[in-house]
């Protein structure tokens, strides 16, 4: 049985409001309980983190890992980043504000309690947006849980959110909460880009590019765009992989491309049943090379 950790976090200045999606909608009750596959442990100094992204015209979760330092709860510093901190990818983002508390505890039934205050909550969303913004805590606590060892990941683990210690609160105007929650995979993006991440600088030669993707069975076709120093990019490369694991199960790619020294882009998409690229599934990168 798991020791139950808790955290709190320091007093800390909220930021600005971003603007509202679209007009508030009714209140939606939390996510059901889903098979959502969670982060594998790994001893590392890097700590899973989710955020809201746009894909064509979707609006999916989106993953990346952040350096961490110090022996801190790793929870409570994964949902301070997602919170205080702006995204790697220019692409994401997140509607949550700096959080003025912020503490979270683990039973030994795998349940991850947060408590924070509900300066947290100060945007105006709606109502789709404001579920994808409790799955983007839900996500982050989970995978920081699993990716530490905190928790068995080959358990169901759900999220209890308490704000300023109690129960009932709707979040955003939107969303109660107060129950038991846990990943809604129908949220998560279907494909992303594990490395390089955002802005990387890699060497010249070969480089390496890892994926993952939630339908095994459906190929991975990439792009690699070269910046020609005036802000636009040409197409350099193109290719198709197939990612490993299960068909329609959760599984990961890879390919390689040898670069030059230069600025570059990376796109990949699930290609779907009639050869056709997916556009609603792509995501990028930005990265160099020198």
């Amino acid at each position: 049985m798991l020791a139950v950790l808790l955290l709190t976090g320091c007093i800390a200045n909220g930021g600005s409001t971003p603007e509202s999606t679209s007009p508030p909608a009714a209140s939606l009750q939390e996510a059901p309980a889903s098979n959502a596959p969670l982060e594998t442990t790994q001893a590392s100094t890097k700590i899973p983190v989710y955020w809201i992204g746009r894909s064509k015209d979707e609006v999916y979760l989106y993953r990346e890992f952040r350096d961490i330092s110090g022996d801190g709860n790793p929870v409570t510093t994964a949902l301070r980043i997602m919170m205080a901190d702006k995204p790697l990818d220019h692409d994401f983002f997140t509607p949550w504000q700096e959080p003025g508390s912020l503490a979270t505890s683990i039973s030994g039934k795998n349940v991850i309690t947060v408590d924070v205050s509900r300066d947290a909550f100060n945007s105006n969303l709606d109502a789709g947006m404001a579920q994808r913004a409790i799955q983007q805590l839900v996500y982050t606590a989970t995978a920081a849980a699993s990716s530490s060892g905190l928790i068995n990941s080959g358990q169901q683990i759900q999220v209890v959110i308490l704000v300023d210690g109690h129960t009932d609160f709707m979040a955003f105007g939107q969303v109660r909460l107060g129950q038991p929650m846990s990943r809604d995979a129908s949220l998560v993006a279907p494909l992303w880009i594990i490395d390089p991440q955002e802005d990387n600088a890699l060497p010249p030669g070969a480089v390496k590019f890892n994926g993952r993707t939630t339908n095994s069975s459906l190929p991975v076709a990439w792009q690699i765009l070269q910046d020609n120093g005036n802000g636009d990019r040409a197409n350099l490369l193109t290719g198709q992989t197939k990612a490993s694991g299960e068909a329609g199960q959760l599984g990961v790619f890879s390919f390689s491309a040898t670069l030059k020294p230069g600025k570059y882009e990376v796109r990949v998409s699930q290609v779907d049943a009639s050869g056709q690229t997916d556009e609603s599934t792509t995501d990028t990168r930005l990265f160099r090379v020198q």
